[in-house]
């Protein structure tokens, strides 16, 4: 079930509190805004995942991941218009965290034991499961267990692809590209068969392409989303508050319902925030 009307009250008390903790300003939000120099905050997410992370012909962006990640920086004391959104293709997140090319990630990404080596999380804030996206006419391909013989498309660098090459590489033709929209576009033209990656994103495109394509509905993995960070963030625990407190308030439902709503997709629940 979904948090209750009553939970969302106290909570929207207790976001009150924590955004006061968090601070107003820039001065007061902590190492992210040290990093960025003080009045912007830099945030990385996808350019090209529609109802996740896309940035429009306008110039503007939109997705689930970036009303999170803009709700995430007002708590942390940024207005919209401090925040730098950068394209964080799934091959170069690590990397910009590392380099401080970012503040913080919110891009379709993966909580791995591999990567908290290198980078720290806040979250999850989303719980997905990998499946696959084909023809709305293709009835071939019902599951991962029916890709013998087909031409599989993922991208370079994402863990849907790396557990394809594990579990399910016998006879499947695994080609990556750098990004999922490319994955698309030889999806539509018939070069592939199959795209492979996360529901949610899927979700997106199959609203996109409405009677084109269309997702399988079989996951076979568990994907928690978390917000990266460069590794010893001292803001991992004022992500997390707030991440809960989105749960709480409605701010979290309402932002797939906005760029979701409309994909037959369903809502999971919250998930537990780790506390590592």
């Amino acid at each position: 079930m979904r948090p209750t009307k009553m939970l969302a009250g106290l909570a929207a008390l207790g976001l009150t509190i924590s955004l006061a903790a968090c601070g107003g300003s820039d001065s007061d939000s902590g190492d992210t805004a040290s990093d960025s120099g003080g009045g912007t905050i830099k945030i990385g997410i996808k350019f090209d995942q529609p109802g996740l992370g896309l940035k429009n012909s306008d110039g503007s962006y939109s997705g689930f991941d970036v009303d999170m990640a803009k709700y995430i920086a007002e708590g942390l004391g940024y207005s919209e218009d401090d925040i730098e959104w950068v394209e964080a293709v799934s091959a170069n997140r690590e990397t910009f965290l590392e380099n401080g090319t970012v503040d913080m990630i919110l891009a379709t990404y993966s909580i791995t034991d591999e990567r908290k080596q290198k980078v720290d999380f806040a979250g999850p804030y989303y719980i997905a499961g990998q499946d696959l996206l084909v023809t709305a006419d293709n009835t071939d391909i019902t599951g991962p267990d029916t890709l013998d013989g087909k031409k599989l498309c993922s991208v370079t660098g994402s863990t849907s692809a790396q557990k394809v090459k594990d579990t399910y590489s016998t006879n499947v033709q695994l080609q990556e590209f750098d990004s999922y929209s490319k994955c698309v576009e030889a999806l539509l033209g018939g070069q592939i068969d199959a795209l492979t990656t996360d529901d949610i994103i899927l979700a997106g495109y199959a609203q996109q392409y409405p009677g084109e394509l269309k997702v399988v509905g079989q996951p076979f993995s568990e994907e928690r989303y978390g917000v990266g960070l460069p590794k010893g963030s001292e803001d991992r625990d004022k992500i997390n508050d707030l991440i809960e407190a989105s749960f709480a308030d409605g701010a979290w439902e309402k932002a797939f319902d906005d760029n979701l709503g409309e994909s037959g997709y369903t809502l999971p629940d919250p998930p537990a925030v780790d506390r590592y």
